[in-house]
């Protein structure tokens, strides 16, 4: 699922006085799991070696179906790294879990985005002809989701009026061939997936979720707020060098996918679909603003999850210059 140097936006840990260490001064190991198909800023950091010295190690402990089930996995304590869509991670604050956004794990734009795909000859044009609709996601309460809500909404419809069917990643494919769904949802984070799927042909897409939402992040690498008082300067070194993976991944796609590749194989997954890898679609500096996280509050009011002013943006990101977000 499925993740830039020296400036990272860091808001809601300004009162723990970060400073800016060359390594930790504490060993730490953060445990995290994997997305099918895909590589963490994080894991990309590991792999180019940016944590040696730091005193962080890292370690994989299984799969995660979903944002949703990795952040149920950062609030049981089972890892100490989450990774989630905004939405997703917004309603787990709400819900009483006391996380910090991070840094951007993957963003939307015109080169990344999600993509909701149709057979050649499904009768399927736009938005409007999605209502009672089948679509193929790969978890519930999450981007794929909140997307397909705000598109309805964008054109006055029922945010609930299409069919959500919970596939995995790998699948997508052959549910949507096999005409068990109507539409197939290729998040942002599954653009190996969905290479696949093009190159085999008889797909057209329908929308994208930069259509509905714009230039925008993602989804967020989350951290327990407890975890960072814990550890400060860990946390600090663990974001930058992660942020380091992103501009690296942008600068050099092409040694980004022979990486990719290499971790795929070694996790005994499919390594060809390394090639499809488009980019983690974070702006450079893997820096975020605000909207990212006020469109998403926004959203939470409209639907009565959240009162007005109850959340924001510069309360949930984690800046370590001390700067506030800014649009």
């Amino acid at each position: 699922m499925t993740f830039h140097p020296r400036h990272l936006l860091l808001p809601a840990v300004i009162a723990l006085g970060l400073a800016t260490p060359a390594a930790a001064t504490d060993t730490v190991k953060l445990r995290y799991l994997a997305s099918q198909g895909g590589l963490a800023a994080h894991e990309l950091a590991a792999e180019l070696g940016y944590f040696e010295g730091t005193g962080i190690t890292l370690e994989n402990v299984g799969y995660a179906q979903g944002g949703p089930a990795s952040l149920i996995a950062l609030a049981s304590g089972d890892v100490e790294i989450g990774s989630a869509a905004t939405s997703a991670v917004l309603n787990s604050i709400i819900g009483g879990n006391d996380f910090v956004a991070a840094y951007p794990s993957n963003g939307i734009n015109d080169e990344v985005q999600s993509t909701f795909y149709v057979l050649d000859d499904s009768p399927i044009k736009g938005i409007k002809d999605i209502v009672g609709k089948s679509i193929a996601v790969n978890t519930l309460g999450a981007h794929l989701d909140y997307t397909i809500r705000e598109a309805l909404h964008s054109v006055d419809l029922p945010t609930d009026a299409a069919n959500q069917i919970v596939v995995p990643g790998p699948q997508l494919e052959q549910v949507l061939r096999s005409k068990q769904v109507d539409i197939a949802a290729f998040g942002y984070w599954q653009t190996t997936f969905e290479g696949v799927a093009l190159k085999n042909g008889g797909l057209r897409a329908i929308f994208d979720d930069t259509d509905v939402l714009g230039d925008i992040a993602g989804g967020f690498v989350v951290l327990r707020r407890d975890f960072i008082r814990q550890h400060p300067e860990a946390s600090k070194i663990f974001v930058e060098q992660s942020a380091r993976a992103l501009d690296y991944a942008r600068e050099h796609p092409e040694e980004t996918k022979k990486i990719l590749a290499k971790a795929l194989s070694e996790r005994g997954e499919n390594a060809d679909i390394a090639q499809y890898f488009r980019g983690y679609g974070v702006r450079a500096g893997g820096l975020p603003v605000e909207r990212d996280i006020q469109f998403w509050i926004d959203v939470l009011v409209r639907e009565g999850k959240l009162k007005q002013g109850q959340l924001a943006a510069k309360d949930i990101l984690f800046t370590a210059d001390a700067k506030p977000a800014s649009n």
